[in-house]
């Protein structure tokens, strides 16, 4: 019995001696730590202490130089006095502006992030070297061309859309592309026939081909059509210029 209260003595000793343990380390460490904080606040102090006076040395040798006259403070707060309605509206005006700023932020930076996308979208995509290929192309009309020749090129502009309308309709890019196919076609022929021309006789026997004088046909119709329309311009115009050579037509 006896030993087996000393043995419950001897554990209790033993509890009371960690928790001491335990406490004496934590008391420790919070004194390095504090011994720590007070080594940097005098280290701080050691530091700004000499900021400190050259300020006050600076702020007092300015102050010395100012006159201050006491008139000039009371007419100031005078001013502020009688302007404190407008200052607190415009603090106020500053408030939601500053509130409005806050609120735009986030789109704004969508915005810009968006942006940036899509400027790489477009750089990808070509369009900057597009650009730069097309400045190319008006540079090289602004050194090419005179200013008489763009304004002429201006007047006449509406008349060059017309015949790229024209020439933009089906039936016309249908006779285009017919044209070509044609034109390769007889380019792929003449380069497998001899290089010397056809002789009279070989003309004449050409003509015996119905599509040979069928496309002489065409061909004739649409010279013949072409100069009719120039005679009648050319008439036209020299009625015009007769009008108004007239006494009457001027």
């Amino acid at each position: 019995m006896t030993d087996s209260a000393t043995l419950d003595r001897t554990a209790e000793l033993e509890r009371k001696i960690d928790v001491l343990t335990e406490q004496v380390q934590f008391l420790a460490e919070e004194a390095r730590a504090q011994g720590q904080r007070r080594r940097a606040l005098e280290e701080l102090q050691a530091d700004l202490t000499p900021i400190a006076v050259q300020a006050i040395e600076r702020s007092a040798y300015t102050l010395d130089e100012v006159q201050i006259d006491p008139s000039d403070l009371l007419r100031l707060a005078v001013r502020v006095a009688e302007n404190a309605t407008m200052l607190e509206n415009l603090m106020i005006q500053m408030e939601s502006v500053t509130e409005l700023a806050t609120e735009l932020k986030p789109i704004v930076n969508r915005g810009i992030v968006k942006a940036i996308e899509l400027a790489d979208e477009f750089d990808q995509r070509g369009y900057f070297e597009f650009a730069e290929a097309g400045f190319g192309v008006i540079d090289r009309i602004v050194t090419g061309y005179t200013k008489e020749e763009v304004e002429a090129l201006g007047d006449n502009v509406v008349d060059i859309l017309d015949i790229f309308k024209d020439l933009t309709q089906p039936e016309m890019l249908a006779v285009a592309d017919r044209l070509l196919e044609v034109v390769q076609r007889q380019q792929r022929i003449a380069a497998l026939e001899q290089q010397d021309p056809p002789s009279l006789f070989g003309l004449v026997g050409m003509m015996r081909d119905p599509e040979i004088r069928r496309g002489l046909g065409r061909a004739l119709r649409t010279f013949k059509a072409v100069s009719a329309a120039e005679t009648e311009q050319a008439e036209k115009a020299q009625a015009n210029n007769t009008t108004e050579d007239t006494p009457g037509g001027a």
